[in-house]
């Protein structure tokens, strides 16, 4: 091409795409300090300018037998490199505020509040302290409160992640944006508005996402030095070929444009975006996808690791683990229970009927169902009054379990939610069903341990089925019995040690966003809430527990590869820029070894693709 037409195509580039670089730098040298942007800048511009005095004075050039080659393709190849550095960054980033909305979105909009004896019903805006509110079954908790009147199950698996709903009756605390089940409540609003436990979920989520601070690139630490420093050699360069060499200033300006560009940063601006570009591709085809470049940073300098409970240890599905029958057989127990309970939805019935239907058994016809919270339910099973009540229920009565008493206390004792089968008014058998742990989690968790050391359970279970699970994987670390903020809280006292270990939490429930925002990394498993997978900044697709250490040994191998290819460029840098300002690169030999400092770095990047995980 004619060099007017490279003149206009670069001037394109250069100042339309690369306009920011140029921007960036001018604010940079007005607050006296050099980064990136300045060296870009510099090297672009010395490269456009010097070629466009070429282009325009072509004549002057030969009259003193300097080169006229032109050097367009350098100032527009780096800014081209730079920016699909930064493009390829871009991609992997992005937090949106899904998670938020969707948190939103567990919010009544209304509520039915008792005003001068009436029933009326209100935005939820407008429930005040102390009003009596009334919720009937499906609907949602609008606001904290404190029941006077009432029974019901209450699904409150966004608070705790337990898939179990909680039984509920006068005294006891509901939370807005949880979920009545069966009968009507009444109770007395204590908590409104930013106040109640939904607000706070999404106020922690809120600010933990906002208060990240960006990723501090390692190349920008080392350009803190290296700039200042490039600028100093450019200019000695300048000054000693202007003062001993033959060629004045038009022979001074050609080695000291060479510095400036073998000096220009396109290594040091691909080493990381090109690591996290493969690192991130790696990840997904393990099934482990990853948000930006600061996760996997994280991820590779994670010291601490805390896992929820359900869904993330356990399968997140209860299961029946044990049935123990007492006057009749262990299957005829089975089918008179799963006959009573097929067809309710409580996930203790569900589990109930997957285990009688997993063994074919006939189901009975049930009839003159009743179900009463608390109590249990009841029906009439080919002639036969059978019933499924709860332990507590059974002493609250003062019956006796015939027999079953011990069974059930060392159930119970292992953390299983344990039921008794009566027909006719005679305790049958106990059966006891529970979140099971996955087959991969002892062996999960011991990779862990031996990748960083320490490694927590935190859960809004009780303790003993908490200590019980913890027990079984091999988990020293339990904390019990603790709300979402409090799970939050956790992490932030995690953090805060004075070794400052950077903490990873993994989840799977709404009620772990708030405790997944706040981590370094928050790791989100894929089989879990949507919420959880937006608040997470790594989400593995396929709920295996292994991919926990898999992302972990992926961060550390991306940050080694991040801190290899800066050693690269560094070491070209350091070799290349005193070749330069002696005189032995031409800035268009200086070009190419440029060139070719970004493939080293891209195909040092590119040995990640082969990176052995499991």
């Amino acid at each position: 091409l004619p060099k007017s037409v490279q003149f206009a195509l670069s001037a394109i580039v250069l100042f339309g795409a690369g306009a920011p670089f140029f921007t960036h730098a001018i604010r940079a040298l007005r607050d006296r300090y050099a980064d990136m942007n300045v060296l870009i800048a510099l090297g672009t511009g010395t490269a456009f300018v010097w070629s466009a005095a070429v282009t325009f004075f072509e004549d002057w050039f030969h009259e003193r037998g300097l080169s006229t080659d032109v050097y367009y393709e350098v100032a527009v190849a780096i800014v081209a490199l730079i920016l699909l550095g930064k493009w390829l960054e871009a991609q992997a980033k992005g937090r949106t505020s899904e998670a938020i909305k969707k948190l939103l979105s567990l919010q009544a909009k209304t509520a039915t509040v008792v005003r001068n004896d009436q029933e009326v019903e209100i935005p939820v805006e407008e429930v005040k302290v102390g009003d009596l509110v009334i919720v009937r079954p499906g609907e949602r908790i609008p606001v904290d409160g404190v029941i006077e009147s009432g029974s019901s199950s209450v699904d409150e698996s966004m608070l705790t992640g337990e898939s179990m709903p909680v039984d509920k009756q006068a005294g006891d605390r509901l939370y807005a944006g949880t979920q009545n089940l069966q009968g009507a409540l009444r109770f007395r609003a204590t908590e409104v508005g930013a106040k109640t436990a939904l607000a706070r979920i999404v106020e922690l989520v809120r600010r933990a996402q906002g208060s990240r601070a960006p990723i501090q690139a390692m190349a920008d630490r080392i350009t803190a030095i290296f700039v200042p420093a490039v600028l100093m050699i450019a200019t000695a360069t300048f000054t000693l070929w202007f003062a001993f060499g033959s060629g004045g200033a038009a022979e001074a300006m050609v080695h000291a444009v060479a510095v400036l560009i073998i000096a220009c940063p396109c290594a040091l601006g691909l080493a990381t975006p090109t690591a996290v570009m493969v690192g991130t591709g790696r990840a997904a085809e393990a099934g482990i996808l990853i948000r930006d470049a600061q996760a996997l940073e994280s991820l590779g300098r994670t010291r601490t690791v805390i896992l929820d409970k359900t869904g993330t240890i356990t399968k997140g599905e209860p299961e029946l683990v044990r049935l123990v029958a007492k006057g009749v057989s262990d299957e005829e127990a089975l089918r008179l229970a799963a006959s009573v309970e097929q067809y309710s939805e409580h996930p203790i019935a569900r589990a109930i009927v997957a285990a009688a239907k997993a063994k074919a058994l006939a189901l009975g016809e049930a009839s003159d169902f009743h179900a009463e919270t608390g109590k249990g339910v009841l029906a009439q099973v080919e002639g036969r009054r059978v019933q499924i009540q709860s332990l507590s229920s059974i002493e609250r009565q003062a019956l006796t379990l015939n027999g079953l008493h011990q069974d059930a206390e060392r159930l119970v004792a292992e953390g299983r939610t344990t039921v008794v089968l009566s027909v006719e008014g005679q305790p049958a058998a106990i059966l006891a069903v529970a979140d099971t742990i996955k087959p991969e989690a002892p062996e999960a968790v011991r990779r862990l341990k031996d990748l960083v050391g320490e490694v927590w359970m935190i859960t809004g279970d009780n303790a003993a089925t908490a200590r019980a699970i913890a027990k079984q994987v091999g988990i020293e670390n339990v904390l019990a019995e603790v709300l979402p903020d409090q799970k939050a809280a956790k992490v932030e006292e995690l953090q805060s040690v004075e070794s400052r270990r950077p903490v990873a939490m993994v989840g799977d429930g709404i009620n772990d966003a708030p405790a997944l925002a706040q981590a370094d990394v928050g790791i989100a498993m894929g089989s879990g809430s949507d919420i959880a997978i937006e608040a997470g900044d790594v989400t593995l697709l396929s709920g295996n527990l292994h991919s926990v250490p898999d992302a972990i040994l992926l961060g550390r191998a991306v940050l080694r590869n991040i801190k290899q290819n800066l050693f690269f460029a560094f070491v070209y840098n350091t070799l290349g820029i005193p070749l330069a300002a002696i005189g032995f690169l031409s800035p268009i030999v200086a070009s190419a070894a440029m060139a070719m400092s970004s493939v080293s770095v891209v195909s040092n990047a590119l040995r990640l693709r082969r990176l052995k995980l499991g």
